[in-house]
């Protein structure tokens, strides 16, 4: 399937599912700068519909990232706090909201590996462990679903994992996310 038959496959997919519909609803509504809603919010229900599951099976949480030049705690917490008022109360703890012009500042302590400062939310999509996880998507103000996958869709429809080849001393937390789907989609295979 070419990337445009994939894409629309995937739009088709996030329509179907009620809950991820309805976070993207309420994020758009919040209009934070440059957000998408990514990783296992978006690539775990594909998996979901590849595998005949119900499309929220897996969901542990929503990753609303976006991106604001101030990188102060104080404002990245008005946002997060903003978002948990707007959001019904079964979401509110599921739904992280975060500021990608930070992520350099605490990323390194976390993980241990250097993380140079982001231009953009779409641009921390070619961080992610394993081209599967990078995709978001967005919720227009015209009700389009836009789509970001800056590896393509194919490890993501085909259930592959690979590490991603821009992050190569990332192997510890490729292991530690591939031995986590394993547990809950025994379907993907994993490349080494």
């Amino acid at each position: 399937m070419d990337e445009a038959a994939l894409e629309a496959r995937l739009i088709a997919i996030v329509r179907a599912s009620p809950r991820l519909m309805q976070v993207l609803t309420l994020a758009r509504a919040l209009d934070l700068p440059d957000w998408r809603l990514v990783s296992g919010a978006v690539y775990q229900p594909v998996w979901n519909a590849l595998t005949g599951r119900d499309p929220d099976y897996g969901i542990k949480d929503y990753d609303l990232c976006y991106f604001d030049p101030d990188t102060s705690w104080d404002a990245e917490d008005v946002q997060i706090k903003r978002a948990a008022a707007a959001l019904p109360p079964d979401l509110a703890p599921l739904v992280e909201v975060r500021n990608q012009a930070r992520v350099h500042l605490w990323f390194e302590d976390k993980f241990g590996e250097p993380y140079a400062p982001l231009p953009d939310t779409d641009a921390m999509l070619e961080r992610f462990v394993s081209p599967a996880f990078a995709v978001g998507v967005r919720l227009s103000p015209e009700d389009g679903i836009e789509v970001a996958a800056p590896f393509g869709l194919s490890d993501c429809f085909s259930m592959q994992l690979r590490p991603n080849p821009r992050r190569p001393i990332a192997s510890e937390n490729f292991q530690r996310a591939t031995a986590s789907c394993l547990t809950r989609w025994p379907q993907v295979r994993v490349l080494r």
